[in-house]
């Protein structure tokens, strides 16, 4: 018996607000501070403790937070940067914003990370950090990567937008790279409606990342080249106005209190679509790398082109119409036209191509019932027998 169309779509990612966040946000309305104020340093502090570092900077987005992270790691023109092609437009844009050029190494056909061999290989003299991106919440192999970094005297910075929570040999993410971003878009693990974070154990680094989201200023006396007053400031560098503010803290500190229990739920969903869709010959489930603890904001699925007779396309449509919000997880970036204008071309990655082509993002998200799981199950299930070879 064919599955049911939903009434409404069942998106792929949805956040969950309760009255107690919204009272946080509404308390800060009726306080004396809106913009940037004591809610942000609370949240900066809840991030750093949850995951074991030092420093936390808070940044008005995920994006402005690896702009700041590429500000402080000093990239600039003629610096090369190697990260992921599979990944949001954010990643290899915040190099390019520093003037310096993205290089594209191919992910690993398993976890869908980004290669540490592939890395390795795309050293040149030129090269100046690598920016490693969590795909769907695995964290990359960190170890290598590590190693990779220090001898070649390279900044690694953790692309870590999707994987807040998650561990890699028994260490939270937070603490595996010299700087790591998380993302609080309202489909992450937890959200302030847009914001980022920055998390590092580098002084240095966490004194950059202040100052750059902040128009390069500072107050502190010990980092003035004079000071005229209490009233004095100075711009010691270009910096940007990436500043949280205190509504879309206190969001996030109230949000914060219920990440284990919403990753919880994710890794309970997770369960049930591996146990549901593991006997469907062709489609391809997630994998995780021995080493890794996902926190999973993604459950992303390929469709075998050669054990199916519809196009990734068809079979994309076809979940859809029952209203399963499906999604694909990501177009290689060097793809888009921007980057063709730049100069990429088609084939410097033959596995993110190849990943792309097949790859279809399940719903997943903690607010989802029993019944929204059942229903992707089922839908999953009845297209896959239609189009199965």
């Amino acid at each position: 018996m064919k599955p049911e169309i939903r009434s409404s779509m069942l998106p792929y990612g949805q956040q969950w607000l309760d009255e107690d966040d919204i009272n946080a946000v509404v308390k800060v309305l009726r306080s004396d501070f809106i913009t940037q104020g004591p809610a942000v340093r609370e949240f900066e502090a809840k991030v750093a403790n949850y995951v074991g570092a030092k420093y936390a900077v808070a940044y008005a987005n995920g994006t402005a937070a690896l702009h700041g992270a590429c500000y402080a790691a000093g990239i600039g023109p003629d610096d090369e940067v190697i990260t992921s092609p599979i990944t949001f437009l954010a990643t290899s844009n915040s190099v390019l914003y520093q003037g310096g050029t993205p290089v594209f190494a191919d992910i690993d056909m398993n976890t869908y990370n980004i290669s540490p061999d592939k890395i390795q290989a795309a050293i040149t003299n030129k090269t100046k950090a690598i920016i490693a991106v969590d795909l769907t919440g695995q964290p990359v192999e960190a170890d290598r990567i590590s190693m990779i970094a220090r001898n070649h005297n390279l900044v690694f910075i953790q692309d870590a937008a999707h994987s807040l929570g998650a561990s890699y040999d028994g260490k939270k993410v937070g603490t595996l790279a010299d700087m790591t971003m998380f993302s609080f878009h309202p489909v992450k693990h937890v959200t302030t409606g847009e914001g980022g974070v920055i998390v590092t154990d580098d002084e240095t680094y966490y004194r950059r990342l202040l100052q750059f989201r902040n128009h390069g200023m500072t107050r502190e006396p010990e980092e003035m080249m004079r000071n005229d007053g209490p009233w004095y400031y100075e711009m010691q560098s270009l910096g940007y106005n990436y500043r949280m503010t205190d509504m879309q803290a206190a969001l996030g500190v109230s949000q914060m209190d219920k990440l284990d229990g919403f990753i919880m739920r994710r890794r309970e969903i997770v369960k049930a679509y591996n146990e549901q869709l593991s006997d469907i010959k062709g489609l391809v489930l997630p994998q995780q790398h021995p080493k890794a603890d996902s926190s999973w904001h993604l459950y992303v699925v390929r469709f075998l082109a050669d054990c199916f007779d519809g196009s990734r396309r068809e079979i994309f449509e076809a979940l859809r119409q029952y209203n399963i919000g499906v999604n694909v997880h990501y177009i290689p970036v060097y793809l888009q036209p921007y980057y063709k204008g730049l100069g990429y071309t088609e084939g410097i990655c033959p596995n993110a191509e190849a990943y792309y082509e097949t790859a279809i993002t399940l719903p997943l998200f903690p607010k989802m019932s029993d019944k929204d799981v059942s229903d992707v199950i089922a839908v999953v299930i009845e297209v896959a027998l239609r189009y199965a070879r």
